[in-house]
């Protein structure tokens, strides 16, 4: 039976309708509910002193990208040991302990490459990040009752491109309720915070989740560390695994290491300056936090330290996490067409 056009078209709208307030609903119970656990979970209880978001990186051009945070001689090296199963989160992972007795959280899926990586150019930056490595073949001994992750491992327990990631159980961390907000932390308007918007811009992570977004996870944290004149507060995002494919507002334009879909956007990248405001084609979780109001001086002095990285050591970085040579080649063209875009709004031309 065939429905007259003024059917169609009401249906239509109803259809659109729901789904916006379905959309809203739902948002709006994971608001309540985060806040909700936000309350219960009381204040922090931090012993820190100092709270830091970005310390000088120093010399960049002697920075080792491909050992990342920790350097080389912080690799995971086997034999692995089977701890515990992580069935949080929306990855398959476990915890290991390696020959050295390190623990690791072994971590498979999209987001193995797109990590590492990230993680190497914001800690070149100056920005903290964890110890995290590309491991592209392992055997975890002992691993049993898997369910997630059962399927990483064949029947003699080995498997192939996993992220590891350092869990120090000297540093004290502070997740999901005891993390921080992109509107509510100690750096707010400061340059260090613009910087690191930037950066997650740059990179194209759109799962900028915060506290405020507890109810389906937080990506950001607060480790207490001991350094040179007391413990110290150290502000860093936890979760790099939405990056390095495409930014977007929903599931269905998002992608996680896709070089096409990268290379795509980064045109879009930064879309030009008005009322002495860099405008950016950034959506993401918290576009709204994150791609308004930074400065050209904002962009410049995030320059000063992104524009040493070296195509060197972007290459470094790309092939320690896991990027083929094709992959390597494109995604380091676009980043650096990403940085020479945030180096003309930070230095534009006089005018004639």
């Amino acid at each position: 039976m065939n429905l007259p056009i003024e059917s169609i078209l009401l249906w239509s709208v109803i259809s659109v309708a729901g789904i916006a307030v379905g959309f809203y609903f739902v948002h709006f119970a994971w608001g309540t509910f985060g806040a909700w656990k936000i309350r219960k979970a009381g204040p922090r209880e931090l012993t820190a002193t100092r709270h830091a978001l970005w310390k000088d990186p120093g010399n960049i051009a002697t920075l080792d990208l491909s050992g990342g945070p920790g350097g080389a001689d912080a690799r995971p090296v086997p034999p692995f040991r089977f701890v515990e199963e992580h069935v949080s989160g929306t990855q398959p992972c476990m915890s290991v302990i390696d020959g050295k007795g390190c623990r690791w959280r072994a971590k498979w899926g999209e987001e193995v490459n797109s990590e590492t990586f990230a993680i190497r150019l914001v800690w070149a930056c100056g920005y903290f990040a964890e110890i995290t490595h590309f491991v592209p073949e392992g055997q975890v001994e002992g691993a049993k009752e898997l369910q997630r992750t059962s399927a990483c491992l064949d029947e003699q327990h080995r498997f192939t491109a996993s992220r590891f990631e350092l869990d120090d159980p000297a540093v004290k961390k502070h997740f999901e309720e005891h993390s921080w907000a992109w509107n509510d932390n100690p750096f707010l308007g400061s340059r260090e915070l613009q910087g690191l918007k930037i950066l997650n811009m740059l990179l194209s992570n759109w799962d900028t989740k915060d506290r405020r977004d507890v109810a389906r996870g937080s990506n950001t944290a607060i480790f207490e560390e001991t350094s040179r004149g007391g413990r110290e507060a150290r502000y860093l995002i936890t979760d790099w695994g939405g990056s390095m494919g495409s930014w977007g507002a929903n599931a269905i334009t998002r992608a996680r290491w896709d070089v096409a879909a990268f290379v795509t956007q980064t045109p879009q990248f930064v879309t030009g300056v008005e009322d002495g405001v860099v405008k950016f084609g950034y959506s993401g979780q918290r576009t709204e936090d994150v791609a308004t109001g930074i400065t050209p001086d904002d962009v410049a002095w995030l320059c000063t330290y992104l524009g040493q990285i070296t195509d060197q050591q972007l290459d470094d970085a790309l092939r320690s996490s896991g990027a083929t040579d094709d992959e390597r080649d494109q995604f380091r063209t676009a980043i650096r067409d990403r940085i020479t875009q945030l180096q003309r709004v930070a230095s534009p031309a006089p005018r004639s």
